[in-house]
């Protein structure tokens, strides 16, 4: 039979790190592709002990319907940390839980996108925001960035070359894949302008917890008087990818559309996982956790820096994050990226090329990215000596 695939998706490519997850099955790759947390940084202990409360006491509630918006005790717990930790207002803004950041970054697209509407985004881009916009129909611009966050100058051209623009999304804190954070400079400027030109901006804070170094810059959320921003967030870095929670803060007129979308998507995030998250918060707290996942990503982010400062020559540039997961690095333009890509597979290091971050699909990446999330150190040693030694022989 011969298929006609709907137009949103015949065009569609799988995600790129999705499909080098599948070499990751053998145990002699170093994984420096994979943007999961570290295995040591799951509290499986705490989450059994809780996992076994909620089945011997409340197993009806964890195995039955919840409503859309979650788990009501899990909802006022994120709403306070939203205020408290992010300075994110209760008053005019509805809190949802959903299946990961991943979702609501797609219900807040098709709840305000049509067919050919343009998301702006930072260039390069979280692939997963990227392949959720062109699901729904959207097509994706970039806008360069720069060290401390998108260029201004070009957001402003941007936004006039489109006059179909309707979202600018951004990952502003230890961005993905760059590692950069954004300048609050420029948070308070490229908020003024979406508030001038009608955008909505769509802040993906998924790593914003995990910062090691620097000081912490407030969310743009936080400043957000005119209701223009929707503030995705995740428990997947800080506490468990797999459970797949996360969270929104929506303008209430835009929540009440994302509740709708929800509701023929999934109808409701998972509900034991929603209560393991909620009893952890009670029994457990977040603080204390997530300072000690910090102080994990510190001391291998601090051991990659120190051996790319070591092996890598001086034309290769790469980012220095404060925080999250990631080093995005540069090489000289005259070395092919797919080359090095698939010499380094073949000598067992996988990362990902910049050309799955590009939201124009055609886009010439010299750059590629690492996290020094999952390897070992002694991977993070061994990996990077050897993807110094490709690129020296590539010159």
């Amino acid at each position: 039979m011969q298929y006609n695939i709907s137009e949103k998706l015949v065009n569609m490519k799988p995600s790129a790190i999705r499909e080098i997850f599948k070499s990751l099955t053998d145990p002699e790759i170093i994984a420096f592709a994979a943007g999961n947390p570290a295995p040591e940084s799951f509290p499986s202990e705490k989450l059994a002990e809780l996992a076994s409360d909620i089945f011997t006491n409340r197993s009806s509630q964890a195995l039955q319907y919840g409503i859309t918006e979650g788990y009501l005790l899990l909802r006022e717990q994120v709403t306070s940390r939203l205020e408290t930790r992010f300075g994110i207002k209760r008053e005019g803004n509805g809190v949802m839980m959903v299946s990961g950041g991943q979702q609501g970054i797609e219900l807040t697209c098709k709840v305000m996108c049509n067919e050919g509407d343009v998301v702006l985004t930072e260039d390069p881009s979280f692939i997963g925001a990227l392949n959720a916009f062109r699901s729904n129909g959207a097509k994706t611009v970039g806008v360069e960035m720069e060290d401390d966050g998108i260029n201004v100058e070009k957001l402003k051209t941007a936004i006039d070359n489109n006059p179909r623009a309707k979202i600018l999304y951004l990952i502003p804190t230890f961005h993905n894949p760059a590692g950069t954070t954004m300048s609050l400079e420029k948070r308070r400027a490229v908020y003024e302008i979406c508030r001038e030109k009608g955008l909505l901006i769509i802040e993906d804070n998924p790593y914003g917890e995990l910062r090691f170094a620097g000081e912490d810059i407030p969310t743009i959320k936080s400043f957000d008087d005119a209701g223009i921003v929707v503030y995705c967030g995740s428990f997947s870095k800080i506490l468990s990818a797999g459970m797949r929670v996360g969270f929104l803060s929506a303008p209430e007129a835009v929540f009440q559309k994302i509740v709708v979308a929800k509701q023929v998507e999934d109808v409701h995030t998972n509900q034991f996982f929603q209560m393991l998250c909620a009893d952890f918060i009670t029994k457990y707290g977040l603080d204390e956790h997530i300072a000690g996942v910090s102080e994990l990503y510190r001391s291998k982010c601090e051991l990659m820096l120190g051996e790319l400062d070591k092996n890598m020559p001086e034309c290769v540039k790469y980012t220095r994050p404060e925080g999250g997961l990631f080093i995005w690095l540069t090489l000289p333009d005259h070395i092919c990226l797919n080359d090095f890509v698939k010499e380094a597979l073949a000598k067992k290091v996988a990362v990902v090329p910049g050309t799955a971050f590009s939201p124009e699909e055609s886009e010439i990446s010299h750059s590629f990215r690492v996290t020094y999330s999952t390897p070992s150190c002694e991977q993070i040693v061994r990996g990077v000596k050897i993807i110094s030694d490709i690129i020296k022989e590539m010159m």
